[in-house]
């Protein structure tokens, strides 16, 4: 008898059918990362133990650039990107234009309508990634040592922009001065005075400690931006039908999760701004839009700008 019992004890877990590897850039902390542990509870659950999925968030397998790379190569499955995919889909681009967007509303319809379909279609022709779900991102805002109201209050300000040619060009049209710089560099270079300002969604805002060296978010909103949960095409179509329906219905639930997550973390982020000593501003948005369109639309090639126009119309 206690033979018998110890060979069952000996017996091991069955295997899994199929393993999603799903890398991505944020940390254990992040609301992304709650998102992607909700999809793997799903997905398990409910494949009943025929689908694992082993979540590795803080880059464990390379940056944004290299998970595209190793999901086409089929050494992992899922990642989280964004505008990154334009290298591949113009269309993707739309992702992250200044003044695309007024509010969350317009950007679900787009995201959500026609726009959204064209965009995703084109990933999926040319990156081989197929989109499964999206994630709204917290608006772009610009900090600083003082008010910006209008866009004349920008004159002669050195602002920090990520290395994109449209932020460049955006923020030259509105009267500052845009220097290009990697983010790890902010910091020391507001402290140093190098630089006068910066912008970012208000969670990098946070996690940079930027409260220490600047004193007002200024809500410009000037980008509005998503970001795609995507799956390789070929490890999607390698599983069975019921299997597919599994992975894109845990899917659309991680979103609905998500978005919740992601209103009390906004809720938040500004409360816990002001309490470290930050001062919100109001902006006059419409007039940094109007001022900022004509060199949007310059910089946009022809496919780009007819989606703009579309989004305008929304």
């Amino acid at each position: 008898m206690l033979a018998a019992g110890v060979m069952a004890l000996a017996t091991p877990v069955q295997a899994a059918d199929y393993t999603l590897k799903f890398g991505h850039l944020a940390n254990d902390q992040n609301i992304w990362n709650k998102a992607a542990m909700h999809f793997k509870e799903a997905v398990e659950k409910n494949s009943d133990g025929r689908i694992e999925v082993q979540v590795y968030p803080n880059e464990q397998l390379g940056n944004e650039m290299d998970m595209i790379n190793s999901i086409q190569l089929g050494t992992a499955d899922m990642t989280i990107t964004g505008e990154s995919l334009q290298n591949w889909a113009p269309k993707a681009a739309m992702m992250a234009v200044p003044y695309a967007f007024e509010d969350s509303k317009q950007l679900e319809k787009a995201v959500d309508g026609d726009i959204g379909s064209e965009i995703e279609a084109q990933i999926t022709e040319r990156t081989g990634l197929v989109p499964l779900t999206w994630f709204e991102r917290g608006p772009r805002e610009l900090t600083s040592n003082r008010e910006i109201k209008t866009p004349d209050d920008l004159d002669g300000l050195r602002l920090r922009v990520p290395n994109v040619p449209l932020f460049v060009d955006t923020w030259q049209a509105l009267g500052a001065r845009p220097t290009p710089m990697a983010f790890s560099e902010v910091f020391t270079s507001l402290q140093q005075g190098t630089i006068d300002a910066q912008e970012n969604p208000l969670s990098l805002i946070e996690s940079a400690s930027l409260s220490e060296v600047q004193k007002y978010v200024n809500m410009t909103d000037h980008v509005r931006s998503w970001i795609y949960v995507v799956i390789g095409k070929r490890k999607l179509d390698s599983m069975p039908d019921d299997l597919q329906k599994v992975v894109r219905d845990a899917a659309g639930d991680m979103q609905s999760y998500e978005r919740e997550l992601f209103a009390q973390d906004q809720k938040r982020l500004e409360q816990a701004l002001k309490d470290k000593g930050m001062t919100f501003v109001e902006v006059d948005k419409k007039a940094f839009a109007e001022k900022a369109m004509p060199a949007i639309k310059k910089a946009l090639n022809p496919e780009q700008t007819e989606l703009l126009e579309r989004i305008e119309k929304l």
